[in-house]
């Protein structure tokens, strides 16, 4: 398994001193700052409770910078290697980014996404979390993509194992 990134990850403790991040966020207020006066956090932070440090670690998945494009059942990477892929999952945050979608017709004429609660409509096996409105108006955001994380996740499996056709899902 690969997990693609833009920049390095950098992982964030999800429970520092025994209590959830999110409690310390409320706790102290941070929660309630108005967004111009609070710094964004780079893109590639990742809470973690320990599992996905120890994953990367143990070899369960490598990360490599962000594929150049998708060709069929291929990502491409900025140097030129091809690997293919079963399934691809994009967690593209606030404002996606996806010009490497551009040729494979999997985007609208806006730039947007073809998809309905965050599956490709256009390729199976293609995936999406974090859009807005993806599937309810706190889809893109950290308590509304795990919902949404669960779903996808799942319907992916299924496409995976051939259980279930991906226009139903």
């Amino acid at each position: 398994m690969t997990l693609a990134s833009r920049a390095p990850i950098r992982f964030v403790e999800q429970r520092p001193l025994g209590r959830d991040l999110h409690f310390w966020f409320r706790a102290t207020g941070f929660d309630r700052l108005p967004p111009a006066r609070v710094e964004a956090p780079p893109a590639s932070l990742v809470f973690d409770d320990g599992r996905y440090r120890r994953a990367l670690r143990e070899g369960r998945y490598r990360r490599r910078e962000m594929f150049a494009r998708l060709d069929g059942d291929h990502a491409v990477w900025p140097d030129g290697q091809r690997d293919r892929v079963d399934a691809v999952l994009l967690a593209t945050g606030y404002r996606p980014n996806l010009p490497y979608l551009t040729d494979l017709g999997a985007l609208n004429a806006s730039g947007h996404p073809r998809q309905r609660r965050g599956l490709s409509l256009t390729h199976p096996g293609l995936g999406y979390l974090g859009l807005e409105w993806q599937r309810t108006p706190s889809s893109n955001t950290l308590r509304g993509v795990g919902t949404d994380a669960h779903r996808v996740v799942a319907a992916l499996a299924r496409h995976l194992r051939g259980t279930r056709p991906h226009a139903r899902a």
